[in-house]
């Protein structure tokens, strides 16, 4: 059952100008990058605003034209911009450049000394900006960005704690960005001890937190990702993190560049939801996936009240949608979400 209510979904985090090059090229063969705008709370904040949610990206911007741009790109897709703060020298750049086959896509970050990564505590009006909020979401890139910015995220959460706020994080290891003198195994576990939902990839719980699926080598999954191996995966997270109501685990098998198997797990209650797996065979962009699968669990959970295995696979059908769409945004519709989940995966026109 879909419940109707109105809910107010707040995210924090880092966005960035994305070059990519075209048409499967290296960077040192192009002569032209397509420019876009990504970055993980902000797609979580498009998915969600395109699902009928309303949505306040929270993040700190220079300013300049090209924040601007951003600031209009995200309106364009509904996300509500007017809790962001101005100041610092610039916008973080990712490149991209898109594997094929044998060759994994390959993203090289330009993102020192960003506006974002020199926020300090006080600079956002946590309380103002979680007024009538349903649920506050971030992720483990933007406490990796600098101590200042680990210390707003943790200012937020405490903020959002007591004012009863829902609060999910996904884990999103990114070991190129921890470089300021902490490690995440340091700084997250204050962080996700005040989540109530936490979301991470077959890797992510083992290289923040040292915990492993038993009996599985998550570096080599050969497209064949088992759900059940990972419910040890989902206790041992709870156990350390005793407020997570749920864990969930995306389950990406990886056959080459091109052909992934997906899926995931939600354990809640002592019990775990298996998703269907998905045969994606022709990849069209999978930046992004991630934050898809996370948009389409905040809106499963808050709209099919009750109702996890739905949920779940709401996330799963919104993703495997994701890969076959350019940009990091999940521009996809509920509709189209559902069409996926009820089996209808045939791809033929619409008239």
């Amino acid at each position: 059952m879909r419940t109707i209510m109105k809910h107010r979904v707040i995210t924090f985090g880092e966005i960035m100008l994305r070059l990519a090059t075209p048409d499967y090229l290296r960077i040192c063969q192009s002569n032209q990058f397509n420019a876009t705008f990504g970055g993980g709370e902000a797609n979580v904040s498009v998915s969600l605003a395109n699902y009928g949610i309303e949505t306040e990206f929270v993040t700190r911007l220079p300013e300049n034209d090209l924040a601007r741009a951003c600031v209009m790109d995200l309106r364009k897709y509904g996300v509500g911009t007017s809790h962001i703060v101005y100041g610092g020298e610039r916008l973080g750049i990712y490149f991209l450049e898109t594997g094929a086959v044998a060759r994994p896509s390959k993203v090289t970050y330009d993102r020192a000394h960003s506006s974002i990564s020199t926020i300090q505590p006080g600079m956002v009006n946590w309380e103002e900006v979680f007024k009538d909020a349903t649920w506050f979401h971030w992720t483990g890139i933007t406490p990796a960005l600098s101590e200042g910015a680990a210390a707003v995220c943790l200012e937020a959460i405490r903020v959002a704690n007591r004012m009863g706020i829902t609060v999910s994080c996904d884990l999103n290891y990114r070991k190129n960005l921890w470089n300021y003198g902490k490690t995440a195994s340091q700084v997250m576990p204050e962080l996700v001890a005040g989540c109530d939902v936490i979301l991470g990839n077959e890797e992510d719980a083992e290289k923040v937190f040292g915990i492993k699926p038993e009996g599985f080598d998550v570096a080599h999954t050969g497209g064949n990702v088992q759900a059940d191996a990972f419910r040890s995966v989902c206790t041992q997270l709870m156990t350390r993190f005793p407020r997570a109501k749920k864990v969930i685990i995306t389950l990406r098998g990886s056959i080459n560049a091109n052909h992934n198997t997906w899926g995931g797990v939600l354990y809640a209650d002592g019990k775990l939801y298996e998703s269907r797996r998905y045969d994606i065979t022709h990849i069209v962009d999978r930046v992004g996936g991630g934050d898809s699968f996370m948009g389409g669990l905040i809106y499963g959970l808050l709209t099919y009240t009750g109702n996890d295995q739905k949920a779940l696979d709401f996330a799963t059908a919104a993703s495997c949608l994701k890969h076959t769409i350019y940009g990091d945004f999940n521009q996809v519709s509920v509709e189209e979400v559902e069409k996926l989940m009820s089996g209808d995966g045939s791809g033929r026109v619409a008239r």
